[in-house]
């Protein structure tokens, strides 16, 4: 048995509590909050997440929680034409061999959450930030704000994108401000027009800007997000912004979803930031997972889903592991997910620019080239993104 130290007690550090702990580990998880809990607003769920979930024991609850939904829509912002839908009902379910969901990221933390406490092996330390690590060719030992230091066999950095592990393991600076203003909020379903309501992921796309919705918390609440790429270069993370401020910075959207932002009465801002992808994420026994290793922009939906197969893929390799295995097992999970991970970043990125906010010209070429695409085609264009990804042999 080895102890695995895990920074980080969000989502991708409870399953990766989960998926060692699995694998026969003790893990102790710190987390720099004085509670175990998950801000934020709505996540998406593809079936490689949940394939994922149900390797670590969580999918069913998961499930119960979520909202599956029946297209994925692309609408066009300023005139209020549909370009396209991917339907992701029985079709989708069949070919990738779970649903496709949305839920609160606290649906999702919860379960998690729930299933790290339950498990004698999983130690879980709020109020223990990590500020600092060194190894030996042995050990690593972790230093918390609290002044205490932990000691185990790896180090694994699930601490976000601004991540204090990655900090020193990789001193690549911080994170890049991508020059994207996002301006999230949650309504009450009750308070929605039935005719704005749909049991889809709807996706209304302009020239530099973009308004996404869904419904979260088992259908009563509408998660409501608002995109400008309006060359924003200081990072803010959840700053209050005025309604009247959200409105003003979105003045030629399409009369629904102009009615769409109109109902958000509570709004907060960030700006976007994401990183380059990285030559290497571990150093001897210590590796980095989820935001600390790809931070990457929420255009492909892919930033819990790629941490969750992070983490099931490091049990997997971390299976009858010996503490002398750790180094040469950290190594192969690098190398084993770097280089989807680095393909999803780039990819995100280019969502961002080629279908989300383009004008003029390239959005017309945009809408010709997605008019005539088929239920299959649409799902073929899918399949590298979205199919369950097989854990290695240990």
């Amino acid at each position: 048995m080895i102890h695995a130290l895990v920074a980080g007690g969000g989502i991708g550090g409870l399953a990766t509590a989960l998926a060692l702990a699995t694998a026969g580990h003790r893990v102790t998880v710190l987390e720099r909050q004085d509670a175990f809990t998950e801000i934020g607003a709505g996540i998406q769920i593809a079936p490689n997440g949940f394939h994922a979930l149900d390797r670590l024991g969580v999918g069913h609850a998961v499930r119960e929680r979520a909202v599956l939904v029946d297209e994925l829509r692309l609408m066009d912002a300023v005139t209020g034409e549909r370009l396209t839908a991917v339907p992701v009902t029985a079709r989708y379910r069949r070919r990738f061999g779970n649903p496709y969901a949305v839920v609160h990221r606290s649906d999702l933390h919860t379960p998690l959450l729930d299933a790290c406490r339950t498990d004698d092996r999983i130690r879980l330390l709020p109020g223990a930030g990590l500020v600092h690590h060194t190894q030996d060719p042995a050990h690593v030992t972790a230093t918390t704000a609290d002044g205490r230091t932990h000691t185990g066999d790896l180090l694994i950095g699930a601490d976000g994108i601004r991540s204090t592990v990655r900090a020193r393991l990789l001193d690549d600076g911080p994170p890049h401000p991508t020059g994207h203003t996002i301006y999230r909020t949650l309504v009450p379903i009750a308070d929605v027009p039935r005719h704005l309501r749909s049991n889809a992921v709807t996706l209304w796309a302009g020239p530099g800007c973009h308004v996404i919705h869904y419904t979260v918390a088992a259908g009563t609440r509408l998660n409501l997000a608002a995109v400008l790429d309006d060359g924003a270069t200081e990072a803010v993370s959840g700053q209050p912004a005025p309604r009247a401020t959200v409105l003003a910075r979105f003045p030629d959207l399409a009369p629904t979803p102009r009615a769409l932002l109109e109902l958000g009465r509570t709004w907060r801002r960030w700006v976007l930031c994401d990183r380059d992808p990285a030559d290497t994420w571990t150093r001897g026994r210590v590796t980095l997972l989820g935001d600390a290793a790809h931070p990457m922009l929420q255009y492909a939906a892919q930033g819990a889903c790629q941490a969750l197969e992070d983490a099931v893929t490091l049990g997997a390799l971390l299976t009858h592991a010996a503490p002398d295995d750790i180094p040469a097992r950290l190594t192969r999970y690098d190398t084993t997910r770097r280089d989807r991970t680095a393909r999803i970043q780039l990819f995100s990125r280019r969502m961002g620019t080629d279908l989300f906010h383009p004008a003029g010209p390239h959005a017309r070429a945009r809408n010709n080239r997605l008019r005539p695409l088929t239920e299959d085609a649409l799902h073929h264009r899918l399949a590298w993104l979205h199919t369950p990804q097989p854990p290695p042999h240990p």
